[in-house]
């Protein structure tokens, strides 16, 4: 999910006012079903409603409150006591107000517990979003630096666990070439703007050429839908199906500048980050992660090694949190052939760059 970090969904209007007669949770409670892919859609959903109860400011007892629930149960979902349920998801929709965001998640998980085995059948009243139902299995982002250009790659091998077809998948490319100087930022791309030219986008699946289409073009920020199609051939990710895709692009270090954040934005279960640089400048390199509730240092070192007269640096985790955001920061302390100076941002999404590496197998 991907760039890098990434803008929350826009808050909506006000919640409609809270049902006057509360009411009792549901009866279907207990543990959530085995299986990984199917906790980790449990997770997403939970993530999901703790991240939009905190946008709309509001405690998990007056949340309950107002979803007509005994004042625990929004505790309760939260800690994983209770799996997630329709009638709870559209509640918890109806007051958060969310973009649907909760209900696509539900979707996803209800369709990973049919696929396990569940029973039963729910309402649609909307159209589900198939992307929904993708999951992460391996997300591999490697970003290199040479001649003055920032070439990023990202491979991810991805997992349909819902019970439609997957043709597309979105990405985005957003830059911030002076984080701590908005104004300064805002100058240099509306001057410069962010261009398709430039950014020489390319993606593939398994192999095969993947045409894209932009969604927002905007002067610092890019969403595009890479189709899992092309000119000659269709080739949709069908439920239970995985596939490897591998997408990169490049910008030029005068609007990237000095880190590299991933954004999680969809169930992942290992993330693992690259970055390359000449050994010439003599790279130094740190790292941050970023919640939903604070921000603090890597848990882990970052690995580092020299390959090819390049110092490679390497990092990589289990399991990351829905919305956490990584970011490694970089400074080259040779003052000859180095960007110029300022502390920028590379995509806030889902970030790809041409650095030449091999696509993993895996079976669609």
């Amino acid at each position: 999910m991907d760039t890098n970090a990434e803008t929350p969904p826009p808050i909506a209007p006000a919640p409609p006012a809270p049902r006057p007669v509360p009411r009792e949770p549901p009866a279907v409670r207990g543990e959530i079903p085995p299986g990984d892919q199917l906790t980790s859609l449990a997770e997403a959903f939970r993530a999901e409603l703790t991240y939009w109860r905190e946008v709309r400011g509001l405690s998990k007892k007056r949340l309950a409150a107002e979803m007509g629930f005994d004042p625990s149960y929004v505790s309760h979902m939260e800690s994983g006591r209770h799996r997630p349920t329709e009638d709870f998801a559209r509640r918890a929709e109806s007051v958060l107000n969310s973009s649907r965001a909760l209900w696509r998640r539900w979707q996803a998980y209800e369709a990973g517990r049919r696929l396990h085995g569940g029973d039963g059948t729910s309402r649609d009243p909307l159209p589900a979003d198939p992307a929904a139902s993708l999951v992460v299995e391996h997300e591999d982002a490697t970003m290199t630096y040479r001649d003055g250009v920032y070439h990023t790659e990202i491979q991810r091998r991805l997992r349909n666990v819902g019970t439609e077809p997957v043709s597309r998948f979105l990405m985005r490319i957003s830059v911030d070439r002076f984080p701590d100087d908005p104004e300064r930022s805002n100058q240099l791309y509306r001057a410069r703007p962010l261009t398709w030219d430039e950014l020489q986008l390319t993606a593939e699946c398994h192999g095969e050429p993947m045409t894209w289409k932009a969604k927002h073009d905007r002067d610092a920020f890019k969403e595009v839908w890479l189709l899992f199609e092309n000119a000659s051939s269709h080739f949709p990710l069908y439920p239970g199906e995985d596939t490897w895709i591998r997408y990169h692009y490049q910008v030029s270090d005068a609007k990237w500048g000095s880190f590299f954040q991933r954004a999680i934005r969809l169930p992942t279960t290992r993330l693992t980050i690259r970055l390359a640089f000449p050994a010439v400048l003599a790279p130094a390199v740190w790292g941050s992660e970023t919640s939903m509730t604070a921000a603090a240092p890597l848990r882990t070192a970052i690995g580092r090694r020299e390959e090819n007269n390049q110092t490679v640096f390497e990092w990589a985790t289990d399991h990351p949190p829905l919305h956490a955001r990584y970011r490694l920061e970089w400074r080259f302390r040779t003052a000859s052939s180095r960007p110029s100076p300022g502390r920028a941002s590379p995509a806030l999404a889902p970030a790809p760059g041409s650095v030449p590496l091999t696509l993993r197998p895996g079976a669609r």
